[in-house]
C-alpha cells in the first residue's frame, strides 16, 4: 500500500492525480494545508508503518524530519519531493528530494517532479495527456505561464477552484488516461469564460480599494481578497509596475499572499521573515502578529492609490509633450523629456534636481514618493492653454 500526503493547491493535487493513475486503488491520498501537514505525518507514524509515505510539495517539522530518518533507517519506506528552495535541507537524507530548477534552468513543480519520479520506477507510463497537464501545472505553479501568456495553465487553475477536488480528480484522471493533447471539454470552455469575466469584475473593484506602504526595503500595495490571489497579484502587480509586490490579505483564513511580478524581488524571502515560505514570485504566511502590525495596523488609515486616467488621447506616458500627475493634496508634476534618454520633474512647475535614465524610473519616483496619478486629458489640456497663455504675455 502507498499514501500520498500532499499540498491542496493545483500542484498539490496534480500529484494525488498522478498517484491514483499509478497506483489505483493501492494509494490512500491526503491532502493538507501547510500548518496541518505534520498532524497527518504524527497520524501515520501511529497507525500506517507499513505502508509506503510519499510527501509531496510540503515540507515537515523538526520532530517530524527525525521521525522519517529513524523510519528509513530502520526500513520503512518513505520519500519526499518537494521544489521550494526553503526545503532544501532535506536533500541531506537519502529519502529526501529537492530541485528547485531542472538541469536545462527550468523551475520545477511538485507534479513534475513527482511525474519523472514515477516514470523512472516504472510506476507510470508517459503519454502526451500527462506530459501536456504536468506541464500546465507546473508553469503555473512557477508563474511561467504569465511569461509566457499561456492562459491554458490559468484556466486550469481556475477550473480547479471553480469545482471540488474529488470532481476535479475525476475529470483529470479520466482525461489523462487517454492517450491524446490536454484540452477542455465544451461545457468547461464556457464555465471558465464565465468566471474570467467574473474575475475581471472582481480585480476591477480590488484596484480601487489598494494601498501602498513602504515595509522594509520594499514598496508594497496591500489589498484584502478572499479570492483569485494568483491572478488579483498578477494583475495589481502589472497595473503598478512600481510596487515590488503584492500582500493579499486573507482576515478570515489568516493568511498574507504575497505576488510579484519583478525579477528582482523573491517574495519567498519577504514570507520566510515573517514565517512563511513559498517560491520567488508567489509566497504567503500566517498572519502572525508581526504581519498583523506591517500589512493589516500600520495600513488601515492609509488612503487607497488613485487610478491612472485610462481613456486619454493627449495625457499619455513617455509622451514628448511630457505626461502631467497629480497628487492628493494637488500638487502637479510634469514628467518630461530632458534629451533622448533623460527625463526630468517640473513639480508645480519648478523644475526638481533629480533626472532619470528613463520614463519608467522618472514614473517610479513619483508614484513612489508622491503616490501620483496621470491625469484626464481635461487637466492636461487646461495646463497646457495655462502654459500657452503666460508665454504670450
Amino acid at each position: 500500500m502507498y499514501k500520498l500526503l500532499s499540498h491542496n493547491d493545483l500542484d498539490g493535487v496534480g500529484c494525488g492525480i498522478l498517484a491514483k493513475l499509478a497506483f489505483g486503488n493501492q494509494v490512500k491520498v491526503r491532502y493538507n494545508s501547510v500548518s496541518g501537514l505534520d498532524r497527518e505525518v504524527e497520524w501515520f507514524f501511529e497507525h500506517e508503518e507499513e505502508t509506503f509515505l510519499f510527501i509531496t510539495d510540503l515540507s515537515v517539522n523538526e520532530e517530524n524530519t527525525k521521525r522519517m530518518e529513524a523510519f528509513s533507517q530502520a526500513g520503512g519506506n518513505v520519500q519526499l519531493i518537494d521544489h521550494h528552495k526553503t526545503s532544501l535541507s532535506f536533500n541531506d537524507y537519502e529519502w529526501g528530494s529537492v530541485v528547485v530548477e531542472d538541469e536545462n534552468g527550468n523551475l520545477t513543480s511538485a507534479t513534475s517532479l513527482f511525474y519523472d519520479y514515477l516514470v523512472k520506477h516504472k510506476h507510470l507510463d508517459p503519454s502526451d495527456a500527462k506530459d501536456d497537464f504536468v506541464e500546465l501545472v507546473r508553469q503555473y505553479d512557477t508563474w511561467e505561464w504569465e511569461k509566457n501568456d499561456n492562459q491554458q495553465a490559468r484556466r486550469l487553475n481556475t477550473l480547479f477552484f471553480l469545482i471540488s477536488i474529488d470532481e476535479f480528480e475525476e475529470k483529470m484522471i479520466n482525461r489523462l488516461r487517454e492517450d491524446e493533447p490536454f484540452s477542455f471539454d465544451a461545457f468547461e470552455e464556457k464555465l471558465l469564460d464565465m468566471e474570467d469575466r467574473k474575475i475581471e469584475r472582481y480585480i476591477r473593484r480590488k484596484r480601487r480599494q489598494l494601498v501602498q506602504k513602504l515595509i522594509g526595503d520594499h514598496y508594497a500595495g496591500v489589498v484584502y481578497a478572499e479570492s483569485y490571489h494568483s491572478e488579483l497579484g498578477n494583475e495589481l502587480g502589472k497595473e503598478c509596475p512600481h510596487l515590488d509586490y503584492i500582500a493579499i490579505l486573507n482576515i478570515g483564513g489568516k493568511r498574507v499572499g504575497f505576488r510579484t511580478i519583478h525579477d528582482h524581488v523573491d517574495v519567498s524571502e519577504v514570507a520566510s521573515y515573517f514565517g512563511g515560505g513559498g517560491h520567488a514570485k508567489a509566497a504567503g504566511c500566517s498572519m502572525t502578529d508581526e504581519a498583523y502590525k506591517r500589512f493589516v495596523k500600520e495600513t488601515f488609515p492609509l488612503r487607497p492609490l488613485h487610478e491612472d486616467a485610462k481613456r486619454n488621447r493627449y495625457n499619455l506616458k513617455q509622451s514628448t509633450f511630457g505626461s502631467l500627475y497629480k497628487n492628493r493634496t494637488g500638487d502637479i508634476f510634469l514628467l518630461f523629456p530632458l534629451n533622448e534618454r533623460d527625463w526630468g520633474i517640473e513639480h508645480n512647475k519648478e523644475k526638481i534636481d533629480k533626472t532619470f535614465i528613463s520614463f519608467d524610473e522618472g514614473e517610479k519616483f513619483l508614484k513612489r514618493n508622491d503616490a501620483a496619478w496621470l491625469v484626464r486629458d481635461e487637466e492636461f489640456i487646461e495646463y497646457l492653454m495655462e502654459e500657452v497663455k503666460k508665454k504670450k504675455k
